[in-house]
């Protein structure tokens, strides 16, 4: 299948894995197009050739997840990946992702109330984002933890340095907003994206206020700016179809209307 990558979501502990990450993507194949999930990925581990960012289009061979049966989810062979190239700038993109922005995320939570295999993925455009919440990660589960454990205490065939740890974010973040459906009563979503992870990672030595504000400059000051046409990317839980959450945020600037002489 050829695909556009359009999220990366924040890594969960794996004891196969270390970790494992999910990933999201628009299918470019003209007879099955359509959004795909694409899990389990153990990122740290893919080759460097097929390490792949988002809005790259690649290549993949993949089949159905055995254990997921949301229609989207497929499980990918991780040495099948091949990066055809990048996509720069939100121009480029939107020419694949106008056409899959919808308005109303109650529709989409009815759906899967009324028929738990409806559509699991989607990018909704919000009618207002009310506020960025932020929370202390409260780190991982004792279940969490001894994947973790495991998965460093073994060494494989291939390692040729000790296996590192996953690491827990220090916060945790969610949107509130309300989408376009006549009488939403707002939504409160949790933001799995792997930006907000990385994020961290990249302002740890900061203290705690420090983070929260680089935290809030990039997915409050700049991806839901006045001047930015926000869309959320979402998508639901296997072990709750009607839980969804920010899985990424697109952020293009608005096209300001032209004036009339």
């Amino acid at each position: 299948m050829k695909l556009l990558i359009t999220v990366k979501a924040a890594p969960n502990p794996s004891e196969t894995y270390g970790e494992t990450v999910c990933v999201a993507a628009l299918r470019l194949d003209l007879d099955q197009p359509g959004w795909i999930r694409l899990y389990p990925i153990n990122f740290r581990e893919l080759d460097g050739d097929s390490r792949f960012r988002k809005y790259d289009i690649i290549t993949l061979e993949a089949k159905p997840s055995p254990n997921d049966p949301r229609a989207e989810s497929w499980r990918p062979r991780a040495d099948s990946f091949v990066v055809e190239k990048h996509l720069d700038g939100w121009p480029k993109r939107m020419t694949y992702i106008d056409d899959y922005i919808e308005d109303s995320m109650c529709d989409l939570i009815a759906a899967v109330r009324e028929r738990p295999s409806a559509r699991s993925l989607a990018a909704v455009r919000p009618k207002e984002i009310l506020s960025l919440e932020l929370e202390p990660h409260p780190g991982w589960t004792p279940t969490e933890q001894r994947k973790i454990d495991r998965y460093v205490q073994q060494l494989g065939l291939f390692d040729s340095a000790p296996r590192t740890a996953l690491q827990a974010p220090r916060f945790k973040a969610w949107y509130r907003y309300r989408c376009h459906a006549s009488g939403c009563n707002t939504h409160r979503q949790g933001i799995y994206d792997w930006e907000l992870v990385a994020l961290q990672r990249t302002v740890g030595i900061r203290d705690d206020e420090g983070v929260k504000m680089a935290i809030r400059e990039k997915f409050w000051d700049l991806m839901c700016a006045p001047d930015r046409d926000t869309v959320f990317y979402v998508g639901n839980q296997q072990a709750h179809p009607q839980s969804f959450i920010v899985l990424g945020v697109v952020y293009p600037r608005r096209i300001k209307p032209t004036s009339r002489s």
